[in-house]
């Protein structure tokens, strides 16, 4: 009998839950900790847990290697054998270009200083370019797992364009030595439907390779903006979720919701009253619980991003992205330029703080 409402296991802390956290999460600290989801139960979950591929994943059509693969990236770094993740990811220098992303902090023009912060900040993996991945493969392949993000968007072309364009093949990935390859779709504008067939297409080679998948379910479109920013609504963000699950990504990765109904606000497709009425509050816990049930009810673990760095608060910003995320079900948090564009030392402790949210047992699923 399959249970999903089992409760993971959470990994014995020396002390209890950080008074540096709690510090962190500021006058949010009750707001976030003490709140119960009422909407969708978590019982209804299949949570994150130190025998997750077991209980979930070996159940799927992936092949022995995707599982092996899956297993090397879940059994990485300071959340090994945890069932939550965290990665470093840096293709920023394409997708916002390398100037922008780099000119902070000018150690990262170097690849290898990124492969290294992934590893000092105890990553399960580092997700990167063919390029900036291929350029120390050979050294670190084998040290902690490659990400390989096949696709991109680039910001030379004038005027700008926004669409994803694949800059290599899976094939190359995988003779890199990468455990998984990485892609964006941005749903919702009019090149989704090439991007779909694109990375459906290329997650399936990968899995014929037996390489785990990651997907950037982005949302672009300008019709998006009316009187807020839909792009990170709830139910537009969980429908892109569920789109990414169905072309079998094994991971999910999304921005985290700062608003609901995108759906009712623009006038377009199809939704239901209950998604509001029931499914979803304002609390941001309840809104990224949304996101999760869109990935098979958390089936697909969902990771969510740490936005752009802000300066001194990033720290706070990351443990609070980290805490909505760990009690609204998901999987973990993928952080790259509130680490990489500060020094080194400071980038691991931010990494480190991140995790540590997920090692405290006293952080519990909502």
């Amino acid at each position: 009998m399959h249970d999903r409402g089992w409760t993971p296991p959470l990994p014995q802390t020396e002390t209890p839950m950080s008074s540096t956290i709690t510090e962190l999460l500021g006058e949010d600290q009750k707001y976030l900790l003490e709140h119960r989801c009422e909407t969708i139960d978590s019982s209804r979950l299949h949570l994150p847990g130190p025998d997750f591929l077991e209980r979930v994943l070996c159940g799927t059509d992936r092949n022995q290697r995707v599982v092996n693969n899956l297993a090397r990236l879940f059994g990485h770094g300071r959340l090994r054998d945890t069932g939550y993740v965290s990665i470093l990811p840096v293709d920023q220098g394409i997708e916002h270009s390398a100037g922008a992303s780099f000119a902070p902090n000018l150690d990262y023009f170097d690849p290898e200083n990124i492969v290294k912060l992934a590893i000092e900040g105890g990553c399960n993996a580092v997700a990167s370019t063919f390029g900036v991945l291929g350029a120390v493969s050979r050294k670190y392949a084998h040290r902690i797992p490659f990400l390989v993000k096949i696709n991109h968007n680039e910001l030379l072309s004038y005027p700008n364009t926004y669409d994803q364009v694949m800059f290599g093949q899976v094939d190359r990935a995988h003779d890199m030595g990468a455990t998984a390859v990485g892609a964006t779709i941005y749903f919702g504008s009019p090149e989704s439907r090439r991007q779909i067939v694109e990375v459906a297409e290329s997650f399936e080679r990968a899995h014929e390779l037996g390489l785990a998948t990651v997907l950037w379910c982005y949302l672009r479109n300008p019709a998006f903006k009316t009187d807020q920013d839909y792009h990170t609504s709830a139910d537009l963000t969980g429908q892109a979720n569920h789109l990414g699950v169905t072309i079998q990504a094994d991971i999910i990765k999304q921005k985290l919701p700062t608003n609901n109904g995108g759906y009712n606000a623009i006038a377009f497709g199809k939704t239901s009253p209950l998604v509001y009425q029931k499914l979803t509050t304002d609390h941001p816990i309840d809104l990224c619980r949304y996101q999760v049930a869109n990935c098979f009810m958390g089936r697909a673990g969902l990771i969510n991003s740490g936005g752009a760095s802000s300066g001194a608060s990033d720290l706070a910003e990351a443990v609070k992205t980290a805490v909505i995320n760990k009690r609204a079900g998901g999987t973990g948090l993928i952080s790259g330029r509130k680490a990489f564009q500060r020094p080194m030392p400071e980038g691991v402790e931010l990494l480190h703080k991140i995790q540590d949210v997920y090692l405290d047992k006293e952080i519990t699923v909502a």
